[in-house]
């Protein structure tokens, strides 16, 4: 029994000689083809399990019997005219279909199970179609409401998430693949590496210590870069990402990518300011208020033409959702060949629905990561995250993070691949700058100034990046330079190291 080829649609004549009225697609002979198949194997069913529902069906009954010879088929038991007669027996719609006699005429009907799947097809083809139809019709009606709760902009979002939703329904890429393939594509990947200087397997960070930690930031991977206020997590970020479109353009896609940085909490003007800054060496304040010297002038021009030339894409629209930033990337992807994605940061990314109370906030973070792990897999590009960490740390003695201080929400840890915290003792140590107690001697004070100043000269410019997690690899701790006025990180000289606590 072949379906047919058209949605079976027939054109009826409106009222009063008016535009004829159109039926939603639907296809009933590739469905009674589809069942008909089951019922002569069941191994047919194996064929289109895997992205065909009940709810697919454009006859509810058909629906009824698909669902019922699954739930035999998944208990090990024969789904046939026998088996199915209890069914019939208790629905009535059923019965008004035919009974037994109308299971009978699907499997009497069937020449061959081969086509199966793509009856199955035809089915979810259908369906897809009339949801569709469902959507544009929401959309516009949406439209023309005069809900002023849910401006233009929020509707498109939403209208976006469900197109999205709708195009993902019964996906079924992937699957299982044999162990060699993998293992072949491993191979690869690691000959790739060991050919580059830094053996860096993904995009690259720019620091010598962090790639070789790393690897490099992987495709598909979830990173999260943690840290208290004044840490330098933009900064951070940012030098990241220069180093990303700079490796782009001088060794290509070998170590290099095309990035796209969604700025939730600063403008990309002063994203700009803080890269000009770094390159530069002028004070971005300076910037800002316009205190520029004649020297400093043609070295800001310079910075400014060198980063016309880069890769690196600045989204600063405030509030985005999840579904959003996942078109916009999608967008960026197709358009520009993006290779990787920062968020700055996790916790003003908004979920779909709102809601209120902390238990319902660790919810909505939890939607969010998934949502940010999703979106990496799908696009095949490592996601950096920034994120925000609870005040415990500031009541600890030791202030270096932990993973149990990430904000909101455990699935920030569970969720990621990799969680690295940035931490800078200089930031803490000049806000304990000894005084004097009234029953203490000038001499005991002088000597704690001492150590304190000795202290203040070891960690100055210092900054460390603890890998807390790493799902692919080892965790540690990384030590970088750091210098405040111009937002720069960089590599420590070779063996240079934080100096131990005292």
């Amino acid at each position: 029994m072949e379906p047919s080829r058209t949605d079976n649609v027939t054109p009826l004549r409106g009222i009063e000689g008016g535009p004829p009225i159109r039926l939603p697609p639907r296809n009933l002979e590739a469905e009674q083809a589809l069942l008909g198949a089951i019922l002569v194997n069941n191994r047919a069913y194996e064929r289109v399990s895997e992205f065909l529902r009940p709810e697919h069906f454009s006859d509810p009954a058909n629906g009824k019997i698909y669902e019922a010879m699954g739930q035999l088929i998944e208990a090990k038991q024969l789904a046939d005219v026998v088996t199915l007669k209890s069914l019939f027996e208790r629905d009535e719609g059923l019965a008004q279909i035919g009974g037994l006699g109308y299971l009978a005429r699907l499997a009497g009907a069937v020449i061959t199970v081969v086509n199966a799947e793509d009856y199955g097809r035809t089915v979810h083809d259908t369906y897809l179609r009339r949801q569709l139809i469902d959507l544009g019709e929401q959309v516009v009606n949406r439209a023309h409401g005069a809900d002023l709760e849910q401006p233009a902009t929020q509707q498109i979002e939403h209208a976006e998430q469900q197109l999205y939703d709708l195009a993902t329904t019964g996906e079924t890429e992937g699957g299982f693949q044999l162990l060699n393939v993998a293992a072949v594509a491993a191979i690869k990947a690691a000959e790739s590496a060991f050919k580059r200087a830094g053996h860096v397997v993904g995009v690259t960070t720019g620091f010598r210590d962090l790639d070789a930690k790393l690897g490099g930031l992987h495709p598909s991977d979830l990173v999260v870069l943690a840290g208290r206020p004044a840490m330098g997590k933009t900064s951070l970020a940012t030098n990241i990402a220069y180093n990303a479109v700079r490796a782009r353009i001088e060794r290509g896609d070998t170590e290099g990518a095309v990035v796209g940085f969604f700025s939730l909490e600063m403008s990309a003007e002063q994203l700009a300011t803080r890269l000009i800054s770094e390159r530069a060496a002028v004070a971005s304040d300076r910037i800002r208020r316009g205190d520029i010297r004649n020297e400093d002038f043609g070295r800001i021009v310079e910075a400014a033409q060198e980063l016309q030339n880069l890769p690196l894409y600045i989204d600063d629209s405030p509030a985005l959702t999840v579904s959003a930033l996942r078109t916009r990337a999608r967008r960026l992807q197709r358009q520009h060949n993006l290779g990787l994605i920062v968020i700055d940061y996790l916790q003003l990314v908004h979920p779909v629905s709102r809601s209120r109370g902390p238990e319902n906030r660790v919810q909505e973070i939890s939607e969010i990561t998934r949502g940010l792990k999703t979106l990496a897999k799908e696009l095949h590009v490592p996601v950096l995250a920034l994120s925000q960490l609870s005040r415990a740390v500031e009541q600890r003695e030791d202030k270096r993070p932990l993973l149990a201080d990430l904000r909101e929400s455990g699935s920030i840890e569970q969720d990621a691949d990799v969680v690295m915290f940035i931490y800078r003792e200089e930031y803490y140590h000049q806000r304990s700058e000894p005084t004097q107690r009234p029953d203490e001697s000038g001499e005991k004070f002088n000597d704690r100034m001492q150590r304190w100043q000795q202290r203040a000269e070891e960690v100055h410019n210092k900054a460390e990046v603890i890998i807390g997690k790493q799902r692919h690899g080892p965790t540690g701790t990384i030590s970088l330079f750091f210098d405040g006025n111009f937002t720069k990180f960089g590599d420590l000289a070779q063996g240079e190291k934080l100096p131990e606590q005292h």
